[in-house]
């Protein structure tokens, strides 16, 4: 394996849904040996020790694999099933820009436009962005967790309003970096766009024309239905359930549908079809082709990109769009290959399991992926002493700070209160921690001194000498 990693790879097992091109060639057709990946799921949740997980397969129209394993829960012993809701954390993303990019093709909204053109009593600053930056990630908003307000669906336009200036670590439009926070905000225009709250209008706008019957926001409807508990480890590394469950709803557009892989895998045949679904339009079209389109460029990345709600790359020299989700007690994936109308969907009731190996044997067995040890290995550049001046100094995406300096010639990054030494791999790329795997990328200004780093999924601003 090359010591070069791709962001877009340190991505894959966090981070969602494309559009096939209807001339598109399917997935292979011969039959699958699914009882080669239900060795390596089984295998995998036990080595975990993940309670269970649903997978679901769909090639062209069709589900060719759905199954469940494991249990719903170490206490019941439920056993999992296909139509059985699990949680599914940023997962979600994909569907609030479903939803926006549906309320732009109706007339109520424009992407492009501030939304303070839409929405009242939020901070100036915050009204200059548009609905576009929030959903492409480019809105400048940092990253960090939601207050818990209330149980009440008025918590998300409550939170927002107490926002100020500080959400910002830069200007909008700058540069990528992932916000659950500007999805939150997202939402929060959904709201007053639609006139309804976001679980309602998600019902309205998706769920209820996808028949997705038992997807939903809510946690009471969710209760009503087979669903599978959370669970995470303790401090002995003992898997538990989480008690109470986790819920809050300013953090619903972000991360917080329940749903189940076979409601999902509905989505993707939509998705995957021009929009149609059992012979109907289920999809608008300008969600089809939005959602995947590459909106902005990952730093450092001339292949992938992020488009609304989704990330797209290539692994193993095939070209995947994806996105996935953790949340208190789940994990979830979607990843997706247009050019063969292929989809996979994992579930699990675990925090932040997404069972990668278990994926990588799906994908091997119905797409040619190629050799991981194929990739050349990346050698080290040197770095003068001008150079390292365009590289030293603290980046801040508040709270957290990278820092670079020097030291008896050698480059070090400080994280986390930890240093490492960095290996350049390229003109503002390097390489540090245990066997180089993982990378920063600096984004030089006009007078090649770095303005940003990116860590492959948070951007963070130098801060100016003196500051």
């Amino acid at each position: 394996m090359s010591k070069k990693k791709s962001f877009i790879r340190s991505c894959f097992a966090f981070l969602v849904i494309s559009v096939f091109m209807s001339g598109a060639v399917p997935a292979r057709q011969e039959k699958t040996d699914f009882d080669q990946l239900e060795r390596v799921v089984l295998d995998e949740l036990k080595r975990k020790n993940t309670p269970g997980a649903a997978i679901a397969i769909v090639s062209g129209d069709r589900v060719v694999y759905a199954k469940g394993f494991g249990v719903a829960s170490i206490e019941t012993s439920a056993p999992v099933t296909p139509d059985m809701l699990f949680r599914l954390g940023s997962t979600t993303k994909m569907f609030t820009a479903a939803a926006l990019v549906t309320l732009a093709d109706e007339g109520r909204i424009k992407l492009d436009e501030p939304i303070g053109s839409y929405v009242q009593g939020i901070n100036p600053r915050i009204a200059r962005v548009t609905v576009h930056q929030l959903l492409s990630n480019t809105s400048g908003m940092r990253d960090f967790a939601a207050p818990f307000i209330s149980h009440d669906d008025s918590a998300l336009a409550n939170m927002v309003r107490t926002w100020k200036e500080d959400v910002f670590f830069t200007e909008p439009g700058k540069i990528y970096s992932y916000s659950s926070p500007g999805f939150w905000l997202a939402g929060f225009v959904m709201e007053e766009t639609g006139k309804k709250p976001y679980a309602d209008l998600m019902d309205e706008l998706l769920f209820k024309p996808l028949g997705m019957k038992r997807t939903t926001l809510r946690p009471l409807m969710a209760l009503t239905y087979p669903l599978a508990t959370g669970h995470a480890p303790d401090e002995s590394g003992a898997t538990l359930v989480i008690r109470p469950a986790f819920n809050n709803v300013a953090m619903w557009p972000a991360g917080s549908i329940y749903s189940s892989v076979a409601d999902l895998s509905r989505f993707a045949i939509a998705m995957m079809n021009g929009g149609r679904l059992e012979g109907r339009q289920a999809l608008r079209a300008s969600v089809v082709s939005g959602l995947p389109a590459r909106h902005t460029a990952l730093p450092g990345e001339s292949d992938g990109g992020y488009g609304y709600g989704l990330l797209t790359f290539k692994h193993r020299g095939v070209r995947f769009v994806m996105h996935g989700g953790f949340s208190r007690g789940y994990g979830s994936m979607i990843q997706i290959v247009p050019e063969r109308r292929f989809a996979l969907i994992v579930v699990t009731n675990k925090s932040g399991e997404t069972l990668p190996a278990s994926r990588e044997k799906a994908l091997e067995l119905a797409l040619s992926l190629e050799d991981e040890n194929n990739q050349a290995e990346t050698a080290a550049l040197p770095v003068g002493e001008k150079e390292a001046g365009n590289y030293i100094g603290i980046y801040s995406h508040h709270p957290q700070t990278w820092e670079i300096f020097a030291r008896e010639g050698q480059l070090y990054l400080k994280e986390n209160g930890v240093e490492s030494k960095l290996t350049r791999t390229g003109s503002y790329k390097f390489s540090y921690g245990q066997s180089n795997q993982n990378e920063i990328v600096l984004v030089p200004g006009a007078d090649g001194k770095a303005v940003y780093l990116f860590n492959g999924l948070y951007s963070a601003r130098r801060v100016p000498p003196g500051k």
